[in-house]
């Protein structure tokens, strides 16, 4: 069974990212998409709260392939390890990334020279879409509609209105 592996921070997760994840699915058996708990970021999401907007996205799309969605922290190639995956798969937007992403799979395949990484590039209407820029319109009201899943986009909303409401109390205190 050929596993892959789509690692993620997700926060939240966007057209792109389920592009990237009906294009992969494709190539393997079963994809995971793992979700990163990065030390050295502090998303708006916990890692719990992206699994479950995950897993809502994947039940919307019947088409997609069964799939997991998980949680990991340390090492990628350590999780990929684990799950016994042959691929990593991951997502270029531009120049940029390549450059960083191109570091990375260098680094897991001497790490770790049984697992590939395979690179997909973001379809056109995707190219300038980042979580960031996701995060920057909701934290201002702004409207996602057109950069996040419809299964989700309440949830995101709500996340939102709700850290504003936190940010206002604590302004009038």
């Amino acid at each position: 069974m050929k596993i892959g592996i789509y690692p993620g921070t997700f926060d939240p997760i966007t057209l792109g990212h389920l592009d990237i994840i009906t294009r992969a699915s494709s190539l393997v058996d079963m994809l995971i998409i793992g979700v990163l708990i990065n030390h050295s970021k502090k998303p708006v999401f916990n890692a719990e709260e992206r699994v479950e907007l995950i897993e809502r996205v994947i039940k919307d799309h019947p088409e997609l392939p069964p799939m997991k969605v998980e949680a990991f922290d340390g090492l990628l190639v350590d999780f990929a390890k684990e799950k016994n995956a042959s691929i990593i798969v991951r997502g270029l937007r531009a120049i940029t990334d390549f450059e960083y992403e191109l570091q990375i799979a260098q680094t897991n395949h001497k790490l770790s020279p049984h697992i590939d990484t395979v690179f997909f590039n973001t379809r056109l209407e995707y190219s300038y879409l980042s979580s960031s820029t996701v995060r920057e319109i909701a934290s201002f009201g702004g409207n996602i509609k057109q950069f996040v899943p419809e299964c989700i986009l309440q949830s995101v909303y709500d996340k939102y209105s709700s850290i504003r409401s936190v940010n206002n109390g604590s302004k009038q205190n």
